[in-house]
């Protein structure tokens, strides 16, 4: 499995240990960074992730930054992209399961690290759920395409 992962200045630690763990699951990471603590516009990380996603480049995106909510806003501006900002497992869980998402936000100043890896590694784990949820993915699709400028 590739995936591609980036972040800001707010979640370049959190990023770090994510491609740590990452690399003993012996999943292909391609780290886009940042890769210091010096101050980073997120969208320009959050568009780069998506955009690698959304070509098939990276079958699944990470990013992080201080909330992961900046990130999502801006990930989700891609169309095809399905960005969730998750603090808790069963959210990880949900989100793959229900909405098939595709890329992962997590905040550096809201979830440690020891449970941001229990989230990485239960999102990755989790599989869409398919029947009554692939209807609903269509109608995000729909209100992608009619809303596209």
């Amino acid at each position: 499995m590739k995936i591609t992962i980036g972040c800001d200045h707010g979640g370049r630690r959190l990023k770090d240990a994510i491609v740590t763990h990452l690399n003993t699951r012996g999943a292909q990471v391609s780290d886009i960074g940042t890769y210091s603590d010096a101050s980073v516009d997120f969208p320009s990380y959050a568009e780069e992730v998506a955009n690698q996603v959304n070509s098939g480049e990276a079958d699944l995106g990470i990013l992080c930054c201080g909330t992961g909510i900046g990130m999502s806003i801006a990930a989700n501006k891609v169309a095809g992209i399905r960005a969730a900002v998750v603090s808790d497992c069963f959210s990880a869980q949900a989100t793959r399961e229900h909405n098939d998402s595709n890329i992962l936000c997590l905040g550096e100043r809201v979830v440690g690290e020891g449970l941001a890896l229990r989230i990485v590694d239960t999102w990755l784990d989790a599989t869409f759920g398919g029947e009554r949820h692939a209807r609903r993915l269509q109608m995000i699709t729909a209100i992608e395409l009619k809303n596209e400028s």
